[in-house]
C-alpha cells in the first residue's frame, strides 16, 4: 500500500545555520525524522532542486521539495486499544483520548499508543506519515484529537493547522483565583537548562494563548483556554508563566499549595491528582473534502467533574 506525495516549503530566516535535516524535520513535521534524513539521502528530498547531505547547513530562502512515495512503517505494530470514536467517515477520525494514553511511539514508548491503536481501527493509516496524526496532546492531558484517513486528508487538516483555522478549546483548573480573562502572546521555546520542559522565550516560536474564566473558587479557577498556535505544552507553559499553574502539574506547577481552612479530604486531592487538569474539550475544523466546517465537543471526564465538585463544596462550606 501507498500514496505519491508532493510538497514545497521555503526555509525561513529564523532556521539560519540549522543542519538540513532539521530544519526539514520541523517543516515537514508530520513525518518522523528517520524517515526525512532517509528521502534526503535518497535524493527524493531536494535543496533548491540539488541532492544534499542531512548535515549540510541552511542559510535562509532555500527551497525544500520533496517527492516521494509513502510506504507503510513496518516499524509501527497495530494494537487492540479501546478507542472512543466520536466521528469517523472516509476522510477523518475523531477521537476522545483518555488521559495516560500517549500519542506516539518514542523511547520511553516504543508501543501501547494512540497510533497502535488508530492502525488497528484502521489497517490503511500505515502509508499515511504518523499514520495520519496530525497534532498531539500530552500523555495526561485528555480530550478531542482528529486523524486523518487519508493523504489529502492530512494534507489539508496540516494547513489548516498552519493557517491557524483549526479551533481548539480546552478546559483547565488552575491554581490561583484569576480577576478575569486575557491573551497570553509569548514565544516557546525548549527551556535553556532542562531538555524536557518548554519555557516562554525570545528565541521560541511565536505562541498566543486566549482564555477566560468558567468559575471562580477559593483557591482556584475553572478556564477555557482557546490555542491560535500550538505549541508544545503551551497551555501549561503560558499558564505558569501568568503565575496560574494547572493543577496536578508536575512540571510547571512548582511549590504545593491549598487554600488556607481547606479541608483534609481536599488537601489529599489536590496533592495525589494525579495529571495536569488539563482536557480538551471542543475542537472544530473545515472538513478536507466537504467544505464545510464540522464541530465537536467531548464532556470532562469524571476525574475533572470530580474535582471541580470538591473545590465547589469548598467554596460553599466557607463563603
Amino acid at each position: 500500500m501507498s500514496e505519491t506525495l508532493h510538497r514545497d516549503e521555503r526555509i525561513p530566516d529564523a532556521m539560519v545555520g540549522m543542519r538540513l535535516d532539521q530544519a526539514a524535520a520541523e517543516l515537514f513535521s508530520d513525518f518522523s525524522r528517520e524517515r526525512i534524513k532517509s528521502w534526503i539521502k535518497q535524493g527524493v528530498l531536494t535543496l533548491d532542486g540539488a541532492q544534499a547531505r542531512p548535515k549540510d547547513k541552511v542559510y535562509g530562502g532555500e527551497r525544500l521539495t520533496l517527492d516521494a512515495v509513502l510506504e507503510a512503517e513496518a516499524r509501527w505494530e497495530p494494537q487492540a486499544i479501546d478507542l472512543e470514536i466520536v466521528h469517523e467517515d472516509d476522510d477523518v477520525l475523531v477521537i476522545n483520548k483518555p488521559p495516560g494514553l500517549v500519542v506516539h511511539p518514542a523511547a520511553g514508548n516504543p508501543d501501547g499508543t494512540l497510533l497502535n491503536a488508530v492502525l488497528h481501527h484502521c489497517p490503511q493509516l500505515a502509508a499515511i506519515p504518523r499514520a495520519g496524526i496530525v497534532h498531539r496532546l500530552d500523555k495526561d492531558t485528555s480530550g478531542l484529537m482528529v486523524v486523518a484517513k487519508t493523504l489529502a486528508a492530512q494534507t489539508s487538516l496540516v494547513e489548516q493547522l498552519q493557517a491557524r483555522t483549526v479551533s481548539r478549546e480546552y478546559d483547565a483548573v488552575v491554581i490561583g483565583v484569576m480577576t478575569a480573562g486575557g491573551t497570553v502572546d509569548a514565544p516557546i521555546g525548549r527551556h535553556p537548562k532542562d531538555r524536557k520542559r518548554q519555557a516562554v522565550t525570545e528565541s521560541g516560536k511565536p505562541a498566543v494563548t486566549h482564555y477566560r474564566v468558567a468559575e471562580r473558587f477559593r483557591g482556584h479557577t475553572h478556564v477555557r483556554c482557546r490555542l491560535e498556535t500550538g505549541r508544545t505544552h503551551q497551555i501549561r507553559v503560558h499558564m505558569a508563566y501568568r503565575r496560574f499553574p494547572l493543577i496536578g502539574d508536575a512540571l510547571y506547577s512548582g511549590r504545593f499549595k491549598v487554600p488556607a481552612g481547606a479541608s483534609e479530604t481536599l488537601k489529599e486531592i489536590l496533592r495525589e491528582f494525579p495529571r495536569q487538569a488539563l482536557h480538551a474539550r471542543k475542537l472544530a475544523f473545515i472538513h478536507p473534502r466537504r467544505g464545510e466546517t464540522i464541530e465537536f465537543r467531548a464532556d470532562l471526564p469524571d476525574d475533572l467533574l470530580m474535582l471541580l465538585d470538591y473545590l465547589r463544596v469548598d467554596s460553599e462550606e466557607r463563603a
